[in-house]
């Protein structure tokens, strides 16, 4: 069964089935053709243009095969260019907190940022180096508190 893609844009919205559908197919089929090839081809064909054919290295293969992970999961997605400049409110969507919560985190050091004018910007990789930090002291206290309550048992 061939389920088309949508040509709609699917920021600021979740996916519809049709779109959950048509991900977790394509999912699929690469991570097949990547557990044969490292480097599968992707044959694009069109209806009067001749196929194009497009080889996939493995960073591609793993990026495409998570955000097609997401949107198959009904999650709403937006890339974030790591040269990009953020504003404060992009940034607490990013990182599922306020926004004055994220300015006491940028006052306290925490994190990087440059001032534009009287506005303050972050750069999408600082941003990403604090959360990665951040998800790494999470889940070692979460592995602490798991191993103390394996002693009380």
């Amino acid at each position: 069964m061939t389920i088309p893609a949508s040509a709609q844009e699917l920021d600021a919205r979740l996916p519809s089935q049709h779109e959950q559908d048509a991900a977790n197919q394509l999912r699929q089929i690469l991570a097949m053709q990547t557990a044969i090839n490292p480097q599968p081809k992707l044959c694009f064909i069109g209806s009067q243009e001749p196929p194009a054919e497009i080889i996939l290295t493995p960073g591609l293969s793993n990026m495409l095969m998570e955000l097609l992970r997401h949107i198959g999961r009904g999650d709403a997605v937006t890339l974030v260019p790591v040269s990009q400049m953020l504003t404060t409110q992009q940034a607490a969507d990013i990182l599922n907190v306020s926004r004055p919560f994220l300015i006491s985190l940028l006052e306290k050091g925490e994190m990087e940022f440059v001032r534009v004018g009287r506005h303050r910007r972050i750069a999408a990789e600082h941003l990403f180096a604090y959360k990665r930090q951040r998800d790494a002291r999470r889940s070692s206290a979460l592995a602490e508190l798991a191993k103390l309550d394996g002693e009380h048992l």
